[in-house]
Order: structure tokens, then C-alpha cells, then sequence
């Protein structure tokens, strides 16, 4: 991952851990979520938070989701089989691509990842 999204991706991901309203800290994942895709390791990471997310607020459908994702995100990510944008939720769908927002479009543009229309 290059320097600059590593950086925005460890700061989204900081996000999710910290400790403030769920909403937040949900957002920061599914932000996070989306600049990790194109990585294994990453990818990875992120539905693990995503999962300590779902104990925490007890969600039995997410935490199921989640175990879902965290079989399938490493070997996507390393097959580049993987819907651009997405959140990363269970109520995203595991293979519905979703707009990107501006700002993570244009880090992943410039870090050399071809978006996907």
C-alpha cells in the first residue's frame, strides 16, 4: 500500500477502534474498508474490526456477515475480485460494487488502482 493511502487508511482505521459513537466508528470502517480493498493484508484487517464492531454491538447478522468476508477478502483482494466501493457490511451485499467517495477515489487513483465504472 503507498505511503499516502497507508496513511489515510491507518487514520480511518484508528477511527473505527476509537472509542466514540457506533455510527462513527462504523463509518470509519466501511471508509477504511474501501481504500483496503486492493490488498489481502489490509482487507483483511478490516473485517476484523468490522467484526469486533458487530460483538460489540451485538448484531448477530453482521457478525455472521463478517465471518463471511473475513474468508473471502484476502483471497479476492490477491484475485482482484472485488466490487469498487464497497462498504463492507452485510447490508451491502458481498458483491455489490457502491459509488466511492471523492476523496478515497482520488487516493486510490493516484496510488495506481484502476476504478472500475
Amino acid at each position: 500500500m503507498p505511503p499516502a493511502l497507508l496513511e489515510a487508511f491507518t487514520a480511518e482505521m484508528t477511527a473505527a477502534r476509537a472509542p466514540r459513537p457506533a455510527p462513527q466508528r462504523w463509518r470509519a470502517a466501511e471508509r477504511a474498508h474501501i481504500l483496503s480493498q486492493p490488498w489481502p493484508w489490509p482487507h483483511t484487517r478490516t473485517h476484523a474490526v468490522m467484526l469486533r464492531l458487530a460483538l460489540r454491538d451485538r448484531n448477530v447478522r453482521e457478525i455472521i456477515g463478517q465471518l463471511v468476508r473475513l474468508a473471502v477478502a484476502a483471497p479476492g483482494s490477491a484475485a482482484g475480485k472485488y466490487p469498487d466501493g464497497n462498504t463492507g457490511r452485510t447490508r451491502a451485499g458481498l458483491t455489490t460494487p457502491m459509488p466511492i467517495p471523492d476523496d478515497l477515489a482520488a487516493l486510490l487513483r493516484e496510488a495506481g488502482v484502476t476504478l472500475r465504472p
